[in-house]
């Protein structure tokens, strides 16, 4: 249907022909003058304007949008804290993923600190591996001082780790740490790593979301993720959820909900609760959100950020009116959307 306005059709003039002229009803016909039949008729009338009713609004509800209606299409999401867990202070955190029987896999940054490691959900804790080894040895690896770790997610057994400002990577066994494979890839950047189960997702602080062939590591598709015909830049950390990829985005206190199939943004949730609360309770060298896991079985999810003492299982509640408006009219670009980061190799 186009822009234009719907025009009535005028309906067809009363016959002036006087009842006289008008032959006469064969007796028996279906279109007797009897009240019962008049009743039949009005009330097919009546089910054909409410059919023709419904179908043009079905058609029109499409076009709501271009004439300045507030579109349902976005989805804006507060949240409830469901449970609070401890997290290392001291962890930069730049990937983080469920691991079953929980356990949390992490990955850290920051020069000369960066690792990946197995941590305990309630308390934690870096874990140790099998009790078969004569000695316990802590589940944690540390990396060369000169990357910088980045995103990471799990494949089978196989642990898949980016690096900040190269294009290099590493793939673990699960059950030891222990290096299967470093490797090159595509990206202009590490930033974020999760799957599906069947390819890679990748973020490298644009805002371009990659898929990655998990054997060949070669990007096999790529979509710029928008919101509104806005790019969204500084794609940080990655999660797969529920047939959606959701993306921190760095130095804000938004998830974006991202639709890989075509890079368009579905819905936001708004996490500054968190933060602003761990600055109350006196945590003053916390850096931005960032980490998402998702416990599949259970369907729980879970949040963290850099250098924060706690680990959160949230669950999302829809933001309502008149807030919802507000956000549709231009608040969820200045909350979520940043200008393009820009680094150069140290």
């Amino acid at each position: 249907m186009t822009g234009g306005s719907l025009r009535k059709k005028r309906p067809n003039k009363r016959s002036t022909i006087p009842k006289a002229a008008e032959p006469p009803m064969a007796f028996g016909s279906s279109f007797s003058s009897s009240p019962s039949n008049y009743r039949k008729i009005s009330l097919l009338a009546m089910v054909f304007l409410v059919v023709c009713v419904v179908v043009v609004l079905s058609i029109s509800s499409s076009m709501w949008g271009g004439f300045g209606f507030d579109v349902p299409l976005d989805q804006f999401y507060s949240i409830e804290v469901v449970n609070e867990f401890p997290h290392d202070p001291r962890a930069f955190t730049q990937g983080l993923l469920y691991g079953g029987n929980d356990t949390l896999f992490e990955s850290t940054g920051l020069r000369g600190q960066s690792s990946i490691r197995k941590v305990a959900l309630q308390t934690g804790k870096v874990q140790v591996f099998s009790k078969d080894y004569v000695l316990d040895v802590q589940a944690l690896h540390k990396m060369d001082d000169s990357y910088f770790g980045e995103g990471l997610t799990l494949l089978g057994d196989r642990l898949f780790q980016v690096t900040w400002l190269e294009n290099i990577g590493f793939i673990y066994d699960r059950n030891n740490f222990s290096k299967i494979e470093k490797f090159t890839h595509q990206m202009q950047d590490g930033w974020g790593l999760a799957t599906d189960g069947k390819v890679l997702f990748g973020s490298d602080g644009t805002s371009t979301l990659y898929q990655i062939d998990p054997q060949t590591l070669k990007v096999v598709r790529k979509h710029t993720v928008k919101y509104k015909d806005h790019e969204v830049p500084n794609l940080n950390e990655l999660e797969y959820i529920n047939g959606e990829i959701w993306a921190n985005v760095w130095e804000t206190d938004c998830i974006a909900r991202i639709s890989y199939e075509d890079g368009i943004v579905l819905g936001w949730i708004l996490l500054p609760n968190l933060r602003q609360g761990l600055l109350a309770a006196g945590s003053r060298n916390i850096d931005v959100l960032n980490g998402i896991a998702w416990d599949r079985d259970q369907n729980r999810i879970f949040v963290t950020g850099k250098l924060w003492p706690k680990l959160y299982e949230i669950k999302l509640q829809p933001v309502l009116q008149p807030v919802r408006r507000k956000l549709s009219n231009g608040a969820i670009e200045q909350m979520c959307i940043r200008m393009p980061a820009h680094f150069g190799k140290p």
